[in-house]
């Protein structure tokens, strides 16, 4: 039996695309459904993407508060509530909406702190970088939007007195912004 070809490299988009041309609508809609069946993570993304629920952002919002704000005896996890923004932003497909998830990020994040005295770099530095990216969403909304986002923030600001200079990154952050003075 002869070797297999060996590939040089790992399948990528295009090549996937170029299998997907053969399908007729019969077939993708039948892919889709695979895709939907196979895992949840499928189910909530075509379910933002396509605004199917009344509330999309809240299981995304879930997640970060269960990573962020967890149980007594579970351990903090920054990487799975920086990956439900992530899979929040692919899901909608467009930048606006984004601040909404920043914004619920830091006043969780700074909840957490406060009510339980947690402290440790890595939140802190993941919770300014949060706030730093609301910030920038704002960009993406006017009006009453935006002021409520602002307010939102200058709260979050005003509440989270943790010391490690937190509170003074965040002033400054708004300061630059000039959304305070």
């Amino acid at each position: 039996m002869p070797a297999a070809k060996k590939r040089k490299s790992q399948p990528a988009w295009g090549d996937l695309k170029r299998a997907l041309a053969g399908f007729d609508r019969a077939g993708l809609l039948g892919l889709v459904q695979d895709l939907y069946a196979l895992n949840k993570t499928n189910r909530s993304f075509l379910h933002t993407r396509f605004a199917l629920d009344a509330d999309t952002l809240a299981s995304y919002k879930q997640r970060i508060h269960n990573a962020l704000f967890p149980d007594w005896n579970k351990p903090v996890r920054i990487a799975e509530a920086k990956k439900a923004i992530s899979e929040y932003r692919k899901a909608i497909g467009r930048p606006e909406g984004l601040l909404d998830p920043h914004v619920f990020w830091c006043e969780t994040a700074s909840g957490f702190s406060m009510e339980y005295g947690y402290a440790d770099e890595g939140y802190f530095d993941a919770l300014i970088r949060q706030f730093e990216a609301a910030i920038r969403s704002l960009t993406t909304v006017n009006g009453a939007t935006r002021r409520a986002a602002v307010d939102r923030l200058v709260g979050v600001r005003d509440r989270t007195d943790v010391g490690y200079g937190v509170r003074d990154e965040m002033n400054a952050l708004l300061e630059r912004a000039g959304l305070v003075t």
